[in-house]
């Protein structure tokens, strides 16, 4: 199996990750971006994106995504389809292990992201990015004046319908049980006007056409299942997992899963760096992982050049 040797080792070719090699090319450190599968992360399923700065109107996950990963590779990254099955970041070199290859380098970047729930109802694939999304805060803005509905009684659940009281007509919040008295938030979300609490249900199906999403239907506790029409879902049945099965224990790991990092997004490991929603990140927006990525490289270039400071990227002259 061949050996490669490079500055910079970035797994993963999402918004993070490629927005990190954008910044070490520049720096003319050499680098490779290894990429599962470039049409399945999180911001290639977004159906719609209107909030990235610097960016006018619509344009999909997919569409966003070739023009990150373009702008690196023309900076002179190295782009390549690998699936990585194995690190080791012992010593100064970190090893990555790929069926295509072994990658030798003196900078590895963590960033795979995290991975979305799996589909369990019927209608949920068929309509994800068309009707079905996992985040109000990205889709939000689509269901103005719309109804929709909300599944799940987590957290992330109860965050994302506040988030969609601001939008939609009607946000119905489909849960499997009672609504929690002692819960504040969840109380005060059922007391807006715009909110119809359906307690003790469950969804069957996500109903639709050729245009998207058109209904749902769901069964109460007791009673014969019934059809809500509605424009939008919103399932948050469980939340997604950073994808960390390649590292084992060899990096430290916050409580709730996530790769834990400093400042300067480095991990408990020198020379290893966790950057998006690997870190498991309240906001899983795809600016902030675009962020992590520019903090990282820059991190990077000072580690690999031994610099003190940190070189800024604008010239005041």
């Amino acid at each position: 199996m061949e050996t490669y040797e490079f500055d910079v080792v970035i797994i993963g070719g999402g918004p993070a990750g490629c927005s990190c090699a954008l910044y070490t090319s520049r720096s003319n450190l050499k680098t490779v971006i290894l990429d599962k599968n470039p049409a399945v992360g999180a911001l290639a399923i977004t159906h719609k994106i209107a909030n990235y700065p610097g960016v006018a109107g619509d344009v999909s996950g997919d569409e966003l995504l070739a023009v990150m990963r373009k702008q690196a590779v023309d900076y002179g990254t190295d782009y390549r389809r690998a699936q990585v099955f194995g690190i080791d970041v012992d010593g100064p070199m970190k090893t990555v292990y790929t069926p295509e290859g072994t990658f030798k380098t003196k900078a590895l970047v963590l960033a795979t992201g995290a991975m979305g729930r799996t589909s369990s109802f019927k209608g949920e694939s068929e309509f994800l990015g068309r009707g079905v999304s996992y985040c109000a805060t990205c889709d939000g803005a689509f269901y103005r004046s719309r109804e929709v509905a909300v599944v799940g009684l987590n957290q992330e659940a109860i965050e994302e319908a506040q988030v969609l009281t601001k939008f939609a007509s009607t946000v119905h919040w489909i849960t499997p049980r009672s609504l929690p008295k002692d819960d504040d938030h969840a109380q005060h979300l059922v007391s807006m006007e715009n909110v119809k609490p359906w307690e003790k249900a469950r969804l069957l199906s996500v109903e639709g056409d050729n245009g998207g999403v058109t209904g749902i239907e769901f069964k109460p506790r007791g009673e014969e299942p019934r059809i809500l029409d509605v424009d939008g879902v919103f399932i948050y049945q469980s939340g997604s997992k950073p994808i960390t099965d390649f590292i084992g224990s060899q990096v430290e790991f916050n409580a709730d899963g996530g790769v834990r990092v400093d400042d300067m997004m480095r991990t408990s490991v020198d020379g290893v760096w966790g950057i998006g929603d690997i870190r498991n990140t309240p906001f899983k927006q795809a600016v902030v992982a675009a962020g992590d990525g520019c903090v990282a490289a820059m991190s990077i270039d000072r580690y690999i050049n031994q610099r003190k400071s940190i070189r800024p990227d604008w010239n005041h002259s």
